[in-house]
């Protein structure tokens, strides 16, 4: 099918192809998996809502799924299609890439989780590439300026933070497939790059790559026209994402690249360096729409900055809550996209939004609950659904000491000494703890019934605080109206 033969390593040494004879793609034979820094887990599992390969009798037709949902966005060939519901071809592998950035994953991440959780579901196999390599030079697709250098130390822990949730995650749909093995794998393309020296690259690969078709990529366009410019090492990076599908391709039978749709132009150039070099057909490039909201902005920020995926990082309570103030207007696109929910569910809670008696952000709270399951599993959705109902001024829930600071550290809190709280007045605690800027404010809302101690309203001006209300004699919280909250504890 091609012309060419690769010699991979020699005695620990990575070389580049050299001489010309006919090439079998990894896909057509054996596949081996790699002993360096792979990790392939099988975990437990949710129900799915697809059911597995060998219960089908049949394969589901991944890209159908995906395009009926609203999560795919191109394709590079339109043979895809029919390659991923062929049974005689067997299983596609299909890889998503993760530059570790930072130490957690973000929600447009997420979104190359779904992916490739849905390529599972429907008995294919994932790959989850970790930049242990292409992450120290930085993807410049919809950057306005070059990413900031990172220390190998900060590198290494962000590898393993990515690795943990990437694991996670995909261990989820393990058991899906007809095959008793792991139906997915992580790599770190710095195992293969550390022994590529740049004159064989250059001579062996750069002799492909076109200038022009380079510099055509619209993530090229706006950096150049840009007052930052473009740095030769970021202009570089499409033709190490080409290499690492070229790599995976030959080496682990990898058919598929997916992306966000920012990743068409660095895609596209793996394809066609395996035509090029390699001389071969099958390599495919998915991409997948950016989550937007319906104004057109970006979905993913929050006021404190980026939803993450790490529940160090952000926790299980506060990833829920983003998801139950999505407005009306956006709810249903993202259960599509978002969660793996039949479309006829979908479809049903559709239709009783629009209906009389709709109870109000009843689909808020499925989405909320189905993607704080998926991404912290039950144990992470019940810490959440407890502290949303604990919290919730009026709740007749019984505080503790442990629910009041799960939610610390996503509101306001303060320290006072037990002495200077004790007896001290409602009004005054809370302009002390900072939950108001003045005494007449404070007045104010509680006589309109808008201020809550440990979720009781209070309807006395001249309630004191009292030895019993310290909860659980740790601390107190504090609520103006349903949002505004502060944590007191007691010193």
């Amino acid at each position: 099918m091609a012309s060419r033969t690769f010699l991979c390593f020699n005695h620990g040494k990575f070389l580049l192809p050299f001489t010309t004879t006919k090439f079998i793609p990894a896909s057509r034979r054996p596949i081996k998996i790699l002993s360096f820094s792979s990790v392939s887990c099988s975990l437990n599992t949710p129900q799915p809502t697809v059911e597995p390969k060998s219960q089908m009798g049949s394969t589901p037709n991944v890209v159908k799924i995906l395009e009926e949902r609203g999560l795919l966005e191109s394709i590079t060939n339109e043979n895809l299609r029919f390659v991923c519901s062929d049974q005689t071809a067997g299983p596609l592998k299909v890889y998503c890439g993760f530059d570790p950035t930072a130490e957690s994953l973000h929600l447009g991440n997420l979104l190359g989780l779904i992916v490739l959780s849905w390529f599972q579901r429907c008995g294919h196999k994932a790959v989850a590439l970790i930049g242990g390599a292409t992450g120290r030079i930085g993807d410049p697709s919809g950057k306005s300026q070059e990413r900031p250098e990172l220390d190998l130390e900060s590198l290494e822990k962000n590898i393993a933070g990515i690795m943990e949730i990437v694991n996670k995650i995909l261990s989820k749909n393990a058991n899906l497939g007809s095959e008793k093995t792991s139906n997915f794998v992580i790599l770190n393309n710095y195992d293969w790059w550390k022994e590529v020296r740049l004159l064989d690259f250059l001579k062996q690969v750069g002799r492909y790559a076109r200038v022009g078709s380079m510099m055509s990529k619209e993530s090229v366009k706006k950096r150049l026209e840009s007052e930052q410019g473009m740095s030769y090492t970021e202009f570089t990076y499409q033709l190490l994402q080409g290499y690492d599908f070229l790599y995976l391709f030959k080496n682990e039978g990898v058919n598929v690249q997916i992306g966000g749709s920012d990743q068409w132009g660095n895609i596209t150039a793996g394809t066609e360096l395996i035509r090029k070099i390699l001389q071969a057909e099958g390599a495919y490039g998915l991409t997948f729409p950016l989550l937007l909201k319906s104004d057109g902005t970006k979905f993913g920020k929050s006021e404190d900055g980026a939803i993450w995926l790490s529940p160090s990082m952000l926790s299980p309570y506060k990833f829920y809550q983003y998801f139950f103030s999505v407005p009306d207007a956006d709810v249903v696109r993202f259960l599509k996209i978002l969660t793996f929910l039949n479309m006829e569910e979908i479809n049903e809670l559709e239709s009783a939004m629009k209906k009389p008696g709709y109870v109000p952000n009843t689909a808020q709270r499925k989405l909320a609950e189905e993607i704080t399951r998926f991404v912290h599993g039950e144990d992470g959705l019940t810490e959440a659904l407890k502290a949303t109902e604990a919290l919730r001024p009026g709740s007749e829930t019984k505080l503790d000491w442990e629910t009041i600071e799960g939610i610390a550290e996503d509101v306001p809190s303060c320290s006072l000494p037990y002495t200077e709280v004790l007896n001290l007045s409602i009004v005054d605690l809370s302009v002390s703890s900072g939950l108001f800027e003045s005494k007449s404010a404070a007045r104010r809302l509680l006589k309109q019934g808008g201020i809550y101690l440990n979720n009781n309203r209070v309807d006395n001006e001249s309630k004191r605080i009292e030895a019993e209300d310290i909860v659980d004699g740790k601390v107190l919280l504090l609520s103006a109206g349903k949002k505004n909250k502060v944590v007191v504890r007691i010193s």
